[in-house]
Formats: C-alpha cells, sequence, structure tokens
C-alpha cells in the first residue's frame, strides 16, 4: 500500500500538524504540550468541536486559532465521519480511500488554529440528505447508541470545558449529519457528566465522569454588526432569549501578521477535495470582516455579557471572568417548565456547585422581567465548599399581560463575600391554556420531539413549522390541540392563510378536550390562485399563515409556513418518442417547465445559464427533455468519474413515486452529463444515481435508463449513453445532424426512465418530479450556480419541496417500495496512519471504540534492513495487526490484519524506498481484537 502525496498527512513527528507556510501562525505547531497532554499523560483540552464530516468545523478556526494564540486555549475536533460520500474535485478517489484524503486535508485545515488532535468515529458517511433519523439508523446499525458512547468516551477522555457543534435541526439545507452531529453533542452533553451513562467506560476502562461547562451552536439567527465592534455590539437574535457571542475574524495574529479571516481560508483551502481551494481571500479592510458567532445551547456555569469581548463565549467555564466566581464553579437556574401562563406563578430552582475553592456567604438573587415578581427564594449555606452543591428554590410570578408566544429570560446571580459574582440564565415563554400548533412533517416532528427528551424545548424555534401544496390543487393540513389548563376546554381551530388560498372547513370545532389532552382537526387547503409564485420565487419562500385556536374569548396564535410547489399535468403518448437529443413535434405536447429558478450559488443572467423542460410519459416509461442555454461549459469528466453530478454542467432528475417521501432514500435521483471526455466514444453522455434509494453508476442501478444528448458548438451529431447497457458508454442511436454553433451555447438532454427502474409503484395523482440545473464556468471541478424548477434550500434532498405531476391514464398498482441501499463501507481508523500516530501519543482509542489500555501493546524494536522493515510486538492477548512504514508523508509498506498471538509476535514489512522517501520513518500499529484497539508508534532504527 502507498498513499501518494495528495493523499498524503503530516508529519508524525510533529504530531499531525500542518507544517505552515512561513507567514503562518507558529501556533500550529507542537508547543511543548503534545497533542493536548496533561502533566500526568492524560489528554486535556478546553474547546472541542463535534461535527459530521473534515469541513464542519472550518467557518469558525479564526476563532478558535485566536483563542489558542491569545489565550492558550486548546482545541480538538470530533469528525464522525471521514466524508467518504462527498464529492472530488482532485481526483478519482472514493469511498474509504477518499475519507483518508480528506482526513489529511482537515488535518492541515485545523493546523492552522493550532488544533492538534482529531477524533474520527468511524461512521460511514451518507450522501446528502436532510434526514437526521436516517444517519442515527446508519451510524449505529451494529450496536444501539454506539455513536453517542464514543462521544461520550471522547469527551470523558479529553475533559474540555467547552463543547462547540453545529445546527441541530431541519433547517432548509441543514444536512441530517449536521443535525445527528449536533444532536450527538448535546446528548453526550449531558451523558457524560453521568456516571449511570455508559457506566463499562467507568469500570472497566477507567474514565470518570465529566461535565462539560458549556454548550455551543456555530451561528446564529438573526443580525450583527461587520467590523472590529461586533464583538462588543449586541447581536440581534430572532429569538430575543437567546444568547449570542461573537469572535472578531478581522484581528491579526500577532505571529502570522495577517487577520484571522485571510488565516481561517488558508485553511479552508486545504478542502480541495471539496472544491475549496478556489474561495476567494476576505476583504483586505479588517473593518469590513464580521465575527464568528456562537450561540449557547445550555451552560452549568456563569457567563458574562455576551457582548463583553473575544472570549467571552467560554468565559466562566475555560477563562474567568474578571470579578468572577472562581473558575469552575457552576451555576444553572431551572425553571419548573419551559412554558407558563401569564400571572401564573411557577417555580425555579437555582443549582450552585463550588469549584477547588469554597464560596464564602454566599447569595443569590433572581432577576425577571418588568412587571414578573420573584415570591420566594430559598438562602444558601453560609459556605459552599469544593465539590458540594447545594439547590435553592424559587416561586415566579409572570405578569398577567406576558405576550402570549413572547421568549423571556429568567436570571440567577450568586455573588459571595468577597463582591465576586455569577450569573446564569434560563428562557421561559409564554403560552395559551390551549394552543394548536400544525402537525409536523415526519423530520420536524423527530426533532420536536428530540427538543424535549433533552429539556431543550427552546430549540424547536430554529425551524418553521412547515407543510405544502401544489399550485391549484388541495392537500390536508392537520392542527394538533393542546389543554394545558386545569379544566376541560372547548373551542374551535381556524386558519389565516395568505391571499390565494382557502381552508374548508373555515373553522373546526373542538370539544370536552381534558385537561393534559390533545386532540386533532383536518382541513383540506387549495391553492385558489395558481399565478402565485412558486418555490424560492416567493418571498422567504413559501407563505406564512397563522393558526388561530379560541377558546371563550382568548384566541391562542401559532405562525406556521406554507410551502408552495409547482404542478404539471404530463399527456400520455401512444408511441414513445425518440431518443436523440431533439424534441420532435408530438413528442412532448404538455406544459414547457420553466427550470430556471435559481436556489443556490451564484446568482446570473439568462445567457449565463437558463433551462426548460418537457415531459411526456408511455406505458411503460417517463420521458423527459432539458434544454439548457449555457454560455461557458464546464470540465468534462471522463466516463470513470461519471458521479458527483454538482462538480460541472449537469442536469438532475429527481423523482418521488408515490409524492409522500419525507426523504430521498425512498425516491429516485439521477445526474446527468451532457458529455465527458471521452473521444473514443463521441464523448458521449453519461448518468448515474446520487443521494437516492439506490445510488452508484446508472447500468447498475437504473439498467433500463437511456440518455441522449446535443452539445451545441461542441460536436454536431446526438450521442447517447444507456440503451439498457451502461451509463457511461456511447450506444448507436439515432444519429441526427445538427449544425454547430460558432460557439458553445448550451446543450439538450433527452432521457428515458422506465418506471420498473423507480424504487416504488408511481401514484398518478401524486408524483414527485424535480429538473435541477448545475452549472460551472470554471475548469476546477466546482459548480457555481444552480436553478430548477421546484426550488426551495437544499431543495435536492427532500422530496416534500418537489413539485408534482400528474400523469392521466397511468394505471396505479398501489405502494410496493424497496428497500434503500444505504452506503455501508467507512474508512476506518485502524486503517489510517494519521489517526494510528495520534492514537498512539494521545492514548485516545481509535475510532473513539473501546480501548485494551496501555498496556495492551508495546514495540520492543522496529528495524529497516534492505527492502523490509521488522517490527517486534509484545501483546497481552491475540487479536490481528495492521502496521504502516510511515515517512510522515507517505505510506512506504504496510501489512494488514496479520494475525497476533498473546505474547512476542514479529512481523515483517515489505517496504518500497523511493528517493522521494523522507529521512525519518515510523512504524505505526493498530493492534484489534474484540474486545477493543490499540495503538503504538516506534521510530525505524
Amino acid at each position: 500500500m502507498r498513499l501518494s502525496k495528495r493523499l498524503a498527512a503530516i508529519p508524525a513527528a510533529a504530531l499531525l500538524v500542518s507544517p505552515l507556510a512561513a507567514a503562518s501562525v507558529a501556533a500550529a505547531g507542537p508547543n511543548g504540550d503534545s497533542a493536548g497532554k496533561a502533566a500526568d499523560g492524560t489528554v486535556d483540552l478546553d474547546v472541542l468541536y463535534v461535527g459530521a464530516h473534515p469541513d464542519d468545523e472550518a467557518g469558525l478556526l479564526a476563532t478558535f486559532g485566536q483563542w489558542k494564540e491569545f489565550d492558550d486555549l486548546k482545541a480538538g475536533v470530533i469528525t464522525v465521519t471521514r466524508g467518504e460520500g462527498g464529492g472530488n474535485a482532485v481526483g478519482l478517489e472514493e469511498g474509504p480511500e477518499l475519507g483518508i484524503l480528506r482526513e489529511a486535508e482537515e488535518r492541515r485545515a485545523v493546523g492552522y488554529a493550532g488544533i492538534e488532535n482529531i477524533y474520527n468515529l468511524d461512521k460511514v458517511d451518507l450522501f446528502y440528505t436532510l434526514s437526521a433519523p436516517l444517519h442515527r439508523d446508519a451510524w449505529d446499525a451494529e450496536a444501539a447508541d454506539d455513536t453517542l458512547a464514543r462521544v461520550v468516551r471522547t469527551v470523558r477522555a479529553t475533559k474540555p470545558e467547552v463543547i462547540v457543534t453545529m445546527n441541530p435541526s431541519p433547517t432548509p439545507g441543514n444536512h441530517g449529519g449536521h443535525q445527528e452531529a449536533a444532536r450527538l453533542a448535546v446528548e453526550a452533553y449531558q451523558a457524560a457528566a453521568d456516571p449511570d451513562a455508559f457506566p463499562e467506560q467507568i469500570d472497566d476502562e477507567g474514565l470518570e465522569p465529566w461535565a462539560v461547562g458549556r454548550i455551543l451552536q456555530g451561528g446564529a439567527s438573526g443580525s450583527g454588526i461587520t467590523g472590529s465592534a461586533c464583538e462588543t455590539t449586541p447581536y440581534e437574535p430572532r429569538d430575543p432569549s437567546a444568547r449570542v457571542f461573537g469572535t472578531w475574524q478581522g484581528r491579526t495574529s500577532e505571529e502570522a501578521g495577517e487577520t484571522w479571516a485571510l488565516l481561517e481560508r488558508r485553511a479552508q483551502w486545504e478542502y480541495a477535495s471539496q472544491g475549496w481551494a478556489g474561495f476567494p481571500p476576505p476583504p483586505d479592510d479588517p473593518e469590513q470582516i464580521g465575527c464568528d458567532w456562537l450561540t449557547l445551547i445550555d451552560s452549568r456555569t456563569p457567563h458574562p455579557d455576551p457582548a463583553s469581548g473575544p472570549t467571552a463565549a467560554v468565559q466562566g467555564a475555560a477563562l474567568p471572568i474578571d470579578g468572577g466566581l472562581p473558575l469552575g464553579t457552576e451555576l444553572a437556574i431551572e425553571p419548573s417548565s419551559f412554558t407558563f401562563l401569564p400571572g401564573v406563578s411557577f417555580e425555579a430552582t437555582v443549582e450552585v456547585k463550588a469549584a477547588d475553592r469554597p464560596l464564602l456567604r454566599p447569595r443569590v438573587e433572581l432577576d425577571v422581567p418588568d412587571g414578573w415578581t420573584v415570591d420566594e427564594v430559598g438562602a444558601l449555606p453560609t459556605a459552599i465548599r469544593p465539590g458540594d452543591e447545594v439547590t435553592v428554590d424559587a416561586v415566579i410570578t409572570p405578569a398577567d399581560d406576558a405576550e402570549i408566544g413572547g421568549r423571556f429570560n429568567i436570571g440567577a446571580t450568586v455573588t459571595t463575600r468577597d463582591g465576586a459574582s455569577g450569573r446564569n440564565a434560563a428562557a421561559v415563554e409564554a403560552v395559551n391554556e390551549v394552543h394548536g400548533r400544525l402537525s409536523a412533517r415526519e423530520e420536524i416532528a423527530d426533532f420536536n420531539s428530540w427538543t424535549h427528551e433533552q429539556n431543550l424545548p427552546k430549540l424547536e424555534t430554529l425551524i418553521a413549522q412547515t407543510t405544502s401544496v401544489g399550485t391549484g390543487r388541495s392537500q390536508e393540513v392537520t392542527v394538533d390541540v393542546t389543554n394545558d389548563g386545569d379544566d376541560v376546554a372547548s373551542g374551535a381551530v381556524a386558519l389565516d392563510l395568505a391571499d390565494g388560498f382557502a381552508a374548508e372547513p373555515a373553522e373546526q370545532p373542538f370539544d370536552d378536550l381534558a385537561p393534559g389532552e390533545s386532540t386533532s382537526v383536518t382541513f383540506e387547503v387549495t391553492n385558489t390562485d395558481t399565478s402565485l409564485p412558486t418555490s424560492s420565487n416567493a418571498d422567504g419562500g413559501g407563505y406564512p399563515f397563522q393558526i388561530l385556536t379560541t377558546v371563550g374569548s382568548t384566541t391562542d396564535v401559532q405562525d406556521a409556513l406554507l410551502e408552495l410547489v409547482p404542478t404539471s399535468e404530463v399527456p400520455q403518448l401512444e408511441e414513445a418518442p425518440t431518443l436523440d437529443g431533439v424534441a420532435d413535434d408530438g413528442e412532448y405536447p404538455g406544459e414547457v417547465l420553466d427550470a430556471s429558478t435559481h436556489w443556490e450559488g451564484q446568482r446570473t443572467s439568462a445567457d449565463d445559464v437558463s433551462a426548460t423542460a418537457q415531459v411526456s410519459f408511455t406505458d411503460d416509461a417517463l420521458y423527459v427533455f432539458v434544454d439548457v442555454t449555457d454560455d461557458v461549459l464546464g470540465t468534462k469528466l471522463t466516463p470513470e468519474d461519471c458521479k458527483r453530478h454538482w462538480r460541472t454542467d449537469s442536469v438532475e432528475l429527481t423523482i418521488d413515486p408515490r409524492g409522500t417521501s419525507e426523504n430521498a432514500s425512498t425516491a429516485f435521483k439521477t445526474g446527468i452529463f451532457p458529455i465527458t471526455d471521452d473521444p473514443d466514444n463521441g464523448d458521449a453522455p453519461c448518468y448515474e444515481r446520487d443521494a437516492d434509494n439506490h445510488q452508484g453508476p446508472g447500468d447498475i442501478t437504473a439498467p433500463g435508463m437511456e440518455v441522449a444528448s446535443v452539445v451545441r458548438g461542441v460536436r454536431g451529431t446526438a450521442h447517447t449513453a444507456g440503451c439498457g447497457s451502461c451509463g457511461c458508454a456511447a450506444c448507436t442511436g439515432a444519429a441526427v445532424e445538427v449544425d454547430p454553433a460558432d460557439e458553445y451555447t448550451g446543450y439538450t438532454l433527452e432521457v428515458k426512465i422506465p418506471f420498473e427502474d423507480l424504487p416504488d409503484n408511481v401514484d398518478p395523482d401524486r408524483m414527485g418530479f424535480d429538473v435541477l440545473i448545475y452549472d460551472s464556468d470554471t475548469q476546477d471541478k466546482t459548480g457555481q450556480t444552480r436553478l430548477g424548477w421546484s426550488t426551495f434550500g437544499g431543495v435536492q434532498a427532500n422530496p416534500n419541496a418537489w413539485g408534482l405531476l400528474t400523469l392521466p391514464g397511468l394505471a396505479d398498482a398501489g405502494p410496493d417500495p424497496q428497500e434503500p441501499i444505504l452506503p455501508s463501507e467507512a474508512a476506518l481508523s485502524v486503517n489510517s496512519p494519521q489517526s494510528i500516530a495520534q492514537s498512539a501519543m494521545d492514548g485516545v482509542p481509535l475510532g473513539s471504540g473501546p480501548g485494551l489500555g496501555s498496556k495492551a501493546l508495546s514495540v520492543t524494536s522496529a528495524s529497516l534492513s534492505g527492502d523490509a522493515a521488522t517490527v517486534q510486538l509484545r501483546t497481552r492477548a491475540a487479536g490481528q495487526a495492521n502496521v504502516f512504514i510511515w515517512d510522515g508523508e507517505n505510506v512506504v509498506g504496510s501489512v494488514n490484519g496479520a494475525d497476533v498471538g498473546k505474547g512476542k509476535t514479529t512481523l515483517d514489512v515489505p517496504v518500497e524506498l523511493g528517493d522521494d522517501v523522507g529521512d525519518e520513518l515510523q512504524a505505526l500499529i493498530a493492534f484489534m481484537n474484540d474486545d477493543g484497539t490499540a495503538a503504538a508508534a516506534e521510530p525505524l532504527g
């Protein structure tokens, strides 16, 4: 095995930290505290980022780098997968090989921020989907809660004071892997401190419970200013109870002499496989540069004013607060319920735990909004000894006129005899006794349920409660009504819809709803104005409406969103079209669909890129004709690179056979390249399936599909791919002579998709469908503009946002769904010399799985003689070993899966020494058996 230079990680001697250019920050190299180790040999991090893929942390590297350079805070990164399901703009590697490449990119990139510890959890990288549950099932396919156990193990082993993660909600376009990684981070924040959670880590592995002081979400919803004042000017969040911290990216690194925004961009350029090498540099004027924003999810520790400076997000947890309580002091306030009724008292509990110094004569005060009262507050003891935790209860009465739906913070401040003080707060929301809310889609309902399980219902507002309806069509909309009062309630629900929509009936009554119970009412919502814009043509991508629930003289108002998707009726043909890339008379007599609505990337003119589509069907297949106007032809990929179609000019067709899919794993999606770099076969088009029920090469995943294309100005003959054989090879089709234009002006595609290639039978009254256009004007395998017929954020992964087709005359055979075939092969840490070298240094088990302990594996000798290395191991149990001979950049020899008995074992490893091999060779060993793993590293003598 030999890894190319592009796959090379960073020198093992530098603990896998990127060797930076002279202008980059010296903090990126080792600082005498190898891999974040504490004096006792354990890992000691201050901040731990939890993401799903390499590059997820990239937008916060300016913040982590500043905290490292100016405050000596050590950060580490958990990456659940190695991103092997992503694209590749630098080569043909995919699957585990791509994962190893992306790990190397990540390690080089985070080195710019002084980050030395990356923990890959060895989970499979699915395709781009908006489904967190799909990722949860895939990541825990072998054992329930295995991924959470790995995150908890990493937290307990590295002892961070602060966790930073992603957005856990299914907001439009938010990758399901990002959502699930964030949910795991939140769950681990709770579980790592709980001795009853994963007790084997404590009893068998020698770890201890660890209470992280704070957890933050990268990013914020609202508005903040640009320039140096961004971190000291209060952010204006959409949720008024949110606490948002900022760190200015425009600050100059003293070591590098460049802004941290530029250093972060240099780091991002390392993610070349993802097309990031072409990102433009940030503005030269620092005052044109904004802040990295961090939103508080939860905190066990007091925190300062969020607008108090660049480290406010971590003060009170990883750094002291000026005049604050001793670092490590825990302080929190917990209301008895997140929701409250105006004028009705509720209880709150204040929790205080002393750190390594006693809190003398502490007193607690509560601060509440104007017009509220604090009726009772318990007293703290005269002293709280180190490690002791005490609680006091308080009774709070909100104002009678507290705004329904309003978010409010209730705060608790503890002050000690010497004047030190600290404050924390909790959010509460005013509600009516009886309220109605939209019955959520599956993915949203899953998120809502999760927020309540984690006692974080405030996070629900990260996403709008959403439903959809087709142009000129009707859709059932269900409202769930809940009685949180003490008395039986009767009333009615109505929908206040935007102009152009109507509900039948106008209102729905409910009777005798018992306290604590819920019921449902259903409306039929119809789009009555078919001229209304659909998709992202509409302001904000949808039409807001309100749910009005009236009981007596009280009306509860809940906001929701109605997405309007386009619809079309497809004509049936008696004779199939001739597949030649030309729409002949009578082949597509139906509506011409406008596929030119922008939904992502650079906005541009119709001459740059625009498109139309037409659809017909026969008894056995759907036929689609797409005409794309384009001014620049992107990269022509070779047939073996017919995958990841978004990297260059392409068309994606999506089909949800029954119009009921919650995610694309039950749908059909195909990416079609109009031309390839294949002169021997006429530069024929090719197609594949991606991120759907069965992704992969077209000949395997859609064997009956056929494609013909005409590329104007590049060639003058239509070419076909498919013909029931191969999705990447030219076939003998009807050669249609066309006049080549003077220059490239675009292309046409004509596509046959047999119904039998779909993952379910078609419902002719409601087939989900979309046409998405990907445009590239470069030769670096990156796309710039995305257009389509039905367009919302993340539309390619959201069947709910696709348009709807009717196919009159097609028989409905009823549902017969095919089980999804999901990716299952992950890049593993035992096969990664980068991960083995780190584990050997910091002791955290490979993949953050169960560890065998520091005495399970030792290397008694490692030597090089001629074209072989000899490595002698001593193990305390039998198992298998992977051995890599590593020069800091390349694997020059390896043995995989060698059987190792208990005691001494000698392994001979063939090596291939070229002129480019480094002078310092190491043997990196991963040892594994059914009980866990161990890692070791030894220089070759």
